[in-house]
């Protein structure tokens, strides 16, 4: 069998293409998850700041435990939940580099959540990316901390209680009270126009981290066909319905120092 030629003909003009920081190899999410998609995202933003030889990835435990296979720059893996103490010395020690941590709302708003919150408060200049998909993903979609009030999980069965359980955690809110975060906001990938927004908020963390003005993260709100029991169409549908109403996508905190990089323009 002869070798399929990828190459456009050259009168094809090419208008989307991989980024060089996103690795050429299968990944292992399930159908219609939108990890694929904010991977993309923050790929595209290490190449378009000329961060990729720079760049130091962090991966969590969880769905994206194996995303340092997915990025072609320098990575590592940490414990549970620990992924912002190992960027905190990462970048200590790297002062020059762009240390991203890329975690799910279980490794991050559960065992992780101490760790989170220091960094943030001792301003820490790493970049957090969160993926907010309201469930135990790798697990077998038990209830997470995010989960909404009612969800139905396969740990709350009948919904989730609060009186029972309490209210699910808005991450972004909580850490943007914090004196050493610089950029907090919450965007979502539901949809291109809000794709869009995510990919501009990706660029405004790094180049607030890169700035040296402090503790950034980006929430993105994400979907989970499989352990929502939807059709990948169905999920997104029900990040818009469902999840925006409780998790309200804006900005929670934008330092003045933030909002004048680049003349304002990476809002």
């Amino acid at each position: 069998m002869s070798a399929i030629n990828f190459a456009p003909p050259e009168n094809m003009e090419v208008v989307y293409e991989r980024p060089e920081s996103l690795a050429e190899t299968h990944t292992h999410y399930c159908p219609g998850c939108t990890h694929g998609v904010s991977h993309r995202l923050l790929a595209e933003a290490f190449d378009e700041l000329g961060l990729r030889e720079k760049a130091i990835l962090v991966a969590s435990v969880g769905c994206s435990v194996f995303s340092y296979k997915y990025f072609d720059v320098d990575s590592c893996e940490a414990a549970h939940g620990r992924a912002p103490a190992m960027a905190t010395g990462l970048k200590r020690v790297n002062p020059d580099a762009a240390v991203v941590t890329y975690q799910g709302d279980g490794d991050l708003a559960s065992i992780g959540i101490a760790e989170v919150i220091h960094a943030a408060t001792r301003g820490e200049n790493i970049t957090v990316i969160f993926i907010n998909n309201a469930i135990y993903g790798m697990t077998g979609g038990q209830m997470a901390p995010t989960s909404l009030p009612g969800q139905k999980t396969n740990s709350s069965p009948f919904g989730r209680n609060v009186e029972m359980t309490g209210y699910p955690m808005r991450v972004t809110e909580l850490l943007s009270q914090l004196d050493g975060t610089a950029y907090a906001v919450r965007r979502s990938l539901h949809d291109a126009k809000n794709i869009r927004k995510a990919k501009k908020a990706v660029l405004t963390a790094l180049q607030t981290q890169m700035a040296g003005l402090g503790f950034s993260i980006v929430e993105m709100l994400s979907s989970c066909p499989t352990n929502w029991g939807m059709t990948p169409e169905e999920a997104l549908d029900w990040v818009e319905s469902e999840m925006i109403p409780y998790y309200p996508l804006g900005d929670y905190k934008v330092a003045d120092s933030v909002a004048n990089l680049d003349g304002g323009k990476r809002r």
